[in-house]
């Protein structure tokens, strides 16, 4: 089997999906735009040859980097990168090289804009917040007369929560509308709700061979634009509302061969023309592993490689792997900006062996996830959650 390898080299643990790609056979191929000597020694063997492009952003470079491959190893069975920046790219490269494996380019949209998204959750029997998609004050106006303030603009087709902003009233929307977005924005009602995730990889024919769920402590946007401590931790046992929905949604989206992550609200009250207090929503797909730190959490929780289960599952279309979670995991991401009562060495020094990582972002990642970040894991769910109340304490 030849593989290729999209951006092995960030996110930094990448190598891990190439290593699990190796060990299984596989003639792992790969691109990126860093130098070859600035690769790790990981990295380095877990690939069997690398290609250097000036810039990942150039499709004609990376065209003619997949043709150099094709014309030396033959037939191409995979292009991949497992990062929603270059997933387009990706499944371009797959119809111009006939590549039968992975999305296809014709169906990118149905998985990254957040407005069409919304027809598979319909599809899935699963409620979403109202929306329109804005480019006037007066059409925007229009819809907040219907759903009223706060309410939510984002980019329709981003990463992340990047230009995610909750405008409270009129005059916030008006400061908005004076420097206007040149691509598409939607708008989208707030909903006061907890976020959680689902999380898993999939076979050829859409069964679900691995999977978990994550539940966030705040909301995802509120702590990026609010500068909040943010938490997250994984269910030891799916919740059986969870699992149901989760599930709901693997069959509604085009989900074969893929490690996916599926984001979720649920309500805090009653809303209107939404649903009653206690009922789950669909907020965002991803068909790609879950970033920052979920994969390492997930392996902490079950004592696993997920890294290899995904690359199992590329090779055999199996997983073989009995789950039993006997963790909970999670990451807690706390901020320069915020005076906390306990420090860093106290934390360490009160949960000791719990704790598995402490480590300072640098400033793109910090702004998402927090200046520190510490993972941990405990035997309950119940012992996370005061972990999370402890680092979270702030002076007053």
């Amino acid at each position: 089997m030849n593989f290729i390898f999209i951006s092995p080299h960030f996110p930094e643990s990448y190598w891990l999906f190439c290593q699990g790609l190796k060990n299984n056979g596989v003639n792992v191929l790969a691109i990126a735009d860093a130098p070859y000597e600035s690769l790790s020694t990981n990295l380095k063997n877990s690939i069997n040859e690398y290609y250097k492009v000036n810039s990942m952003e150039n499709y004609d470079e990376m065209l003619r980097a997949v043709a150099f491959y094709t014309f030396k190893y033959g037939k191409i069975d995979w292009i991949e990168s497992n990062n929603e920046y270059w997933l387009r790219q990706d499944a371009r490269l797959r119809m111009d090289f006939n590549i039968a494996n992975g999305l296809t380019f014709s169906h990118m949209d149905d998985f990254q804009s957040k407005s069409r998204m919304k027809t598979f959750y319909q599809k899935a029997q699963l409620p979403t917040a109202r929306y329109c998609i804005v480019s006037t004050l007066e059409n925007a106006l229009e819809f907040i007369q219907e759903v009223g303030y706060p309410i939510v603009i984002k980019l329709d087709i981003g990463v992340g929560s990047s230009d995610t902003r909750k405008i409270r009233n009129q005059e916030e929307l008006e400061t908005y509308f004076k420097h206007p977005r040149m691509v598409k924005m939607i708008m989208e009602e707030y909903i006061n709700g907890e976020s959680f995730s689902f999380d898993g990889i999939t076979d050829s024919h859409k069964k679900v061979l691995f999977m978990t769920s994550h539940q966030y402590t705040d909301s995802i946007m509120d702590s990026v634009n609010e500068q909040k401590t943010i938490g997250c931790y994984s269910y030891m046992n799916i919740p059986e509302d969870i699992l149901d929905a989760g599930l709901r949604t693997v069959k509604a989206f085009n989900t074969r061969s893929r490690f996916f992550h599926f984001e979720f609200f649920r309500l805090n009250e009653d809303k209107e023309g939404v649903g009653k207090k206690g009922d789950i929503l669909g907020l965002e797909v991803n068909m790609r592993p879950p970033g920052g730190f979920l994969p390492d959490m997930i392996n902490y929780a079950n004592d696993s490689n997920v890294y290899q289960l995904w690359a199992d599952m590329i090779v055999h279309d199996k997983i073989e792997h009995v789950q039993h979670r006997k963790y909970s995991s999670g990451f807690i991401g706390r901020r320069d900006n915020l005076e906390y009562a306990h420090s860093t060495q106290e934390i360490q020094h009160k949960y000791g062996d719990n704790i598995l990582m402490i480590k300072r972002l640098p400033k793109a990642l910090a702004e998402g996830m927090g200046d520190e970040v510490i993972v941990a894991r405990f035997p309950s769910e119940e012992e996370i959650r005061q972990f999370f109340a402890y680092c979270s304490e702030i002076n007053i």
